[in-house]
């Protein structure tokens, strides 16, 4: 069964997490606007039947599909959703090319996708691929694979390590601490603010220069 979180307070949210879309473990997410029934989803992972399942149960107008980034597992489920709820599809401009057909939009930082009465920023983040985008509306960050509660997704090569690094610190870790972050994968989240506590620990140490890979905030 999806998670439901409500925030509280001006622009509130309704979210709907659905866990667990697929080996990897993905996370899919129904974001309504709870005056309006207005929505969008982020990320079209595989098992598609648990979105779109979701979304004709919650009775929504889905007005926009947000895609986080280009890799595979996140795009699995793109043709069945995209076809089946019929919302145009979006996602960074750099990953345009990746999903299996093209997306009716591109997104680039500090664009905005409106639903109902509610607006979400795009946030650029390059790194984990070069077309990475986050989604901020109210208190609700939504990070893809950028950024997880142990540390930034998983990066091809150092420089995209230090690319991630630089797009977490410059873009994300500046919004609000209590700022609520939902990752792309896994059933945890976090906040800005503990994120911000344990990017903080991963800088005060040393690392080596080809540092790539999957890198955990406490332990590298």
């Amino acid at each position: 069964m999806p998670v439901h979180h409500q925030a509280q307070g001006a622009g509130d949210v309704t979210v709907h997490k659905i866990e667990n879309m697929g080996s990897l473990g993905n996370n899919g997410y129904i974001v309504i606007c709870p005056e309006t029934n207005q929505a969008v989803c982020i990320d079209t992972p595989d098992q598609p039947e648990k979105m779109i399942n979701e979304v004709q149960a919650s009775g929504v107008n889905v007005q926009a599909i947000l895609v986080t980034h280009g890799h595979g597992d996140h795009l699995a489920g793109y043709t069945e959703i995209t076809g089946t709820i019929g919302a145009p599809a979006a996602i960074g401009t750099a990953d345009a090319h990746l999903p299996p057909s093209p997306p009716q939009r591109q997104l680039n930082d500090g664009d905005t996708v409106a639903f109902g009465n509610r607006t979400i920023q795009c946030i650029g983040t390059p790194g984990h691929t070069d077309g990475s985008t986050c989604f901020l509306v109210g208190g609700f960050l939504f990070s893809g694979d950028t950024l997880f509660p142990g540390g930034p997704g998983r990066s091809r090569s150092p420089e995209a390590l230090q690319q991630e690094l630089n797009s977490i610190s410059a873009n994300l870790l500046t919004l609000p601490a209590d700022t609520y972050v939902y990752p792309g994968h896994g059933p945890d989240n976090t906040t800005i603010g503990e994120a911000k506590r344990r990017y903080d620990v991963f800088m005060s140490k040393s690392h080596p220069s080809d540092l790539q890979g999957d890198v955990d905030w406490l332990n590298t």
